[in-house]
């Protein structure tokens, strides 16, 4: 079913977009010109996509690092203005994988009690920075409370509750842990802006795609999505400081436009797509 109880949609966008801005770049100290792009993302990128989202009628889900939060409080402001979701992306962007269990846990807390504040309750939705996890992240973001965690990918458009205690070795082979209360939200490379538009530290990625490219990989998976998952969720993963560029914004406009013209297709925040697949659970 729909929010506004109509019949259930063939298919649900979740446009989602993680607020980073210079959190990530404020930890490692980058340098004032990628700081400056980092800053983009909120003078310029997010007011476009709110505008944006505004006038076709959309609410979406941003997730937003605690820096980010205290640092540009009128950007929160008025991601809820729009009614947007809002989620937790750590404090400074960590990566998790770095952090010991106490620092990890630390950081989870931090990061839902800065969230609540804003918003008023405790956050519904996490999503690890970098997509990146230690091997006790998924049981310390369910122990916090989250229903939900996006930032796997053993499916693509249908939730799935996660795992805690697998355990992998090359003498004994692979040994997986229970189920827990907590649901996953599928992501993949493919649906990022990030991995297609900028280019990599390392040097080992080009980046900056031209936009057909990426439009003709995300309508087709719209396509495919809405043909054979009837039900199903479609995630698609943005950065501010990434999409919000003029020819990117154009993009994602014939991106929603090729969605808004599926039958059945509506757009969504994640919480709210998430509590109606619990009651069907």
């Amino acid at each position: 079913m729909t929010t506004d109880g109509g019949p259930a949609p063939r298919l649900t966008v979740a446009l989602t977009f993680d607020h980073d801005s210079i959190s990530d770049g404020v930890r490692r100290g980058d340098s004032p010109v990628k700081m400056s792009h980092a800053e983009f993302g909120v003078r310029v990128g997010a007011p476009r996509i709110l505008a944006l989202l505004a006038d076709r009628g959309i609410v979406s889900s941003w997730f937003v690092p605690g820096h980010t939060l205290v640092t540009f409080p009128e950007s929160t402001t008025a991601i809820l203005a729009g009614g947007h979701e809002i989620g937790c992306h750590g404090w400074f962007h960590e990566d998790a994988a770095d952090l010991a269990p106490d620092e990890e846990r630390a950081m989870i807390e931090r990061s839902a009690a800065a969230v609540a504040e804003v918003i008023g309750e405790r956050p519904r939705g996490w999503r690890a920075p970098y997509w990146s996890l230690g091997p006790r992240s998924l049981e310390l973001i369910q122990a916090a409370g989250f229903a939900y965690d996006s930032s796997l990918m053993a499916d693509d458009y249908r939730l799935y509750r996660v795992r805690t205690g697998d355990r992998h070795s090359i003498e004994e082979g692979s040994r997986f842990g229970p189920e827990g209360e907590l649901v996953e939200v599928p992501v993949t490379w493919a649906l990022d802006d990030w991995p297609h538009f900028e280019p990599s530290a390392g040097g080992d990625r080009d980046g900056l795609s031209a936009p057909s490219k990426v439009l003709e990989i995300w309508t087709e998976e719209l396509r495919y999505a809405h043909a054979h998952a009837p039900g199903a969720l479609l995630t698609v993963t943005m950065h501010p400081e990434c999409i919000g560029r003029g020819h990117r914004m154009a993009m994602l406009e014939r991106f929603i436009d090729a969605a808004a013209a599926l039958d059945g297709v509506v757009f969504d925040r994640l919480d709210r797509y998430v509590d109606r697949w619990l009651l069907g659970a």
